[in-house]
């Protein structure tokens, strides 16, 4: 059976060739096994090494895995004090693999996978990583979004109940079976909407350290990668998503912060991170709380249920891990029962 992620190399080069200024001698294409949505491949080349994202084969839900949206933000996003990749060309009609992609500059670095750093030696580095993060999502929110070209980034009104009524939605179109605590969170969050404090800013989306490149010497982030869910939104949803990182389990496929000894690793508490952000951002700190974290919890939920549904339909962008993710569902509607009955 034929991977339907994979590229032709002998239609790709020539492509590649005519579009991307010194772009030659296309050698090997690999794609990586990170990434559920957008599947990602390394390009080595005789003029050097890139990355080309792109959109997955099959059906695809409407408004996702939206790379010219990526693309766009990203080349915003450049001379700013966020760091991104050179962006280098964007494939949309005549797509030679048949689909939209984008290719970018590839970035030496290190990416963190597991958020306790047990490859980081010594707990002053851990401590400065974890404050390189922070300091990105608080410039990051500070972007002028109309001086960089992206004041119609995203719709007017309550940013949270334009979310939620999108999730629900790619929710129900990918639901494949009853979750109660799925049911009973989203109407929660329909009755405790805050109202709208028209706080906007660029938000990143699926902000947390593995979308992140640092230097290969340093605690200092080169580039902030996977961009497809920016959009021009309410700060406190990436704070609050990242956060969620604190409460998911570590001994677990979320790796998240849960159960370990964050203090003796040289880690920040969420208090101590949230803290952090507010001094960077002039902030006295952030109410309602709960509310964002539960519906971080939600919107996590409602994405990998899409990437489950995709695995079902045989077009996700690693078939074995997606299939797992049925079950992280679950877990992850839970976790935001538990949290919302905690306050009560």
């Amino acid at each position: 059976m034929s991977d339907p992620n994979a590229l032709d190399q002998a239609a790709l080069a020539p492509y590649l060739e005519a579009h991307i200024p010194g772009f030659s001698g296309l050698a090997a294409i690999e794609k990586f096994k990170s990434g559920q949505s957008n599947p990602t491949y390394l390009l080595t080349a005789a003029s050097g090494r890139y990355v080309l994202r792109a959109k997955p084969p099959g059906q695809l839900l409407k408004s996702a895995h939206q790379v010219d949206r990526e693309f766009r933000v990203m080349e915003a996003l450049s001379g700013t004090a966020v760091p991104v990749p050179k962006m280098l060309h964007l494939s949309a009609e005549g797509s030679p693999i048949g689909r939209m992609f984008y290719v970018m500059d590839f970035l030496d670095g290190r990416i963190f996978w597991d958020p306790a750093l047990p490859v980081v030696r010594g707990n002053d580095e851990r401590a400065a990583i974890y404050d390189a993060m922070n300091a990105t999502l608080a410039a990051l929110h500070d972007v002028d979004v109309e001086a960089v070209g992206l004041s119609d980034f995203g719709r007017p009104g309550n940013y949270f109940e334009r979310q939620l009524a999108r999730w629900t939605s790619q929710y129900r179109a990918s639901e494949t079976g009853t979750i109660a605590d799925m049911d009973q969170l989203i109407a929660w969050l329909e009755m405790d909407m805050p109202t709208d404090d028209i706080r906007a800013s660029l938000v990143h989306g699926d902000y947390r350290l593995d979308n992140l490149i640092f230097a290969p010497d340093q605690p200092r982030v080169l580039a902030v990668l996977d961009w497809e869910l920016s959009t021009s939104g309410h700060p406190f949803a990436d704070i609050a998503y990242q956060c969620m990182q604190w409460r998911l389990p570590h001994a677990s496929g979320f790796r998240g912060l849960g159960g370990i000894d964050r203090s003796a690793l040289g880690l920040p508490s969420e208090e101590d991170y949230v803290a952090a952000y507010c001094r960077r951002r002039g902030l006295t700190g952030i109410g309602n709380w709960t509310f964002f974290l539960a519906f971080s919890f939600f919107r996590l939920a409602a994405i990998c249920q899409g990437v489950y549904k995709r695995a079902l339909d045989g077009n996700a962008s690693n078939p074995e891990k997606a299939r797992t993710y049925g079950e992280a569902v679950k877990l992850l509607s839970h976790f935001a029962a538990e949290l919302i009955e905690k306050q009560s």
